[in-house]
């Protein structure tokens, strides 16, 4: 049996799902159900459904409201065997794994991993320091490079100064959207 192998938590790599429309929270809360009940937590580490935060205003009202960065996708970091592909697939409110020509599941690239800011960065990851030169992988700001002013680890943040219409502007990116040139 494929699950007699042994693994660890270095082999387990991110995966995109597709679920049904407006199905996100019911089909996260029946994977973290699923891990729970059968015991998965050796091959199902991570489950999340991306959010970011928007200001709208109604009634001249200004409101902040969570939405899905990704509407109809959540992202599972697991270790891939026929069993958990089996198990997860047949989970309510999911249709299926985001997948090439075989129905193999494709794994996230670490440059996507990254992009989506599905783990958490530090410092030590970026390996940045003071005066180095970087380039903005999201937001705004995307492609710009600049150069990295000060490096705030308690928020997980940097103020970077870009080249914007002949002139330096500071901005202050979080980990995610940076990396070393």
């Amino acid at each position: 049996m494929e699950e007699e192998k042994k693994y660890t938590p270095a082999d387990a790599k991110w995966y995109i799902l597709q679920t049904q429309y407006g199905y996100e929270s019911i089909a996260e809360s029946s994977l973290k159900q699923l891990v729970e009940l059968n015991n998965l937590g050796d091959f199902i580490f991570d489950i999340v459904v991306p959010e970011e935060e928007e200001i709208v205003e109604r009634n001249g009202k200004k409101k902040v409201v969570k939405r899905k960065k990704y509407p109809n996708y959540i992202f599972i970091k697991m270790i891939y065997t026929k069993h958990i592909w089996f198990l997860v697939k047949n989970t309510r409110g999911i249709k299926d794994f985001c997948s090439g020509y075989d129905g193999k599941p494709i794994p996230m690239s670490d440059d996507e991993v990254k992009r989506t800011q599905l783990e958490k960065i530090t410092i030590d990851d970026l390996k940045i320091n003071v005066g180095d030169h970087i380039n903005i992988l999201s937001g705004p700001l995307q492609g710009f490079m600049g150069e990295v002013k000060e490096i705030k680890t308690d928020i997980e943040k940097v103020k970077v100064t870009v080249m914007m219409f002949g002139r330096e502007t500071t901005v202050e990116l979080d980990f995610g959207q940076v990396e070393k040139l």
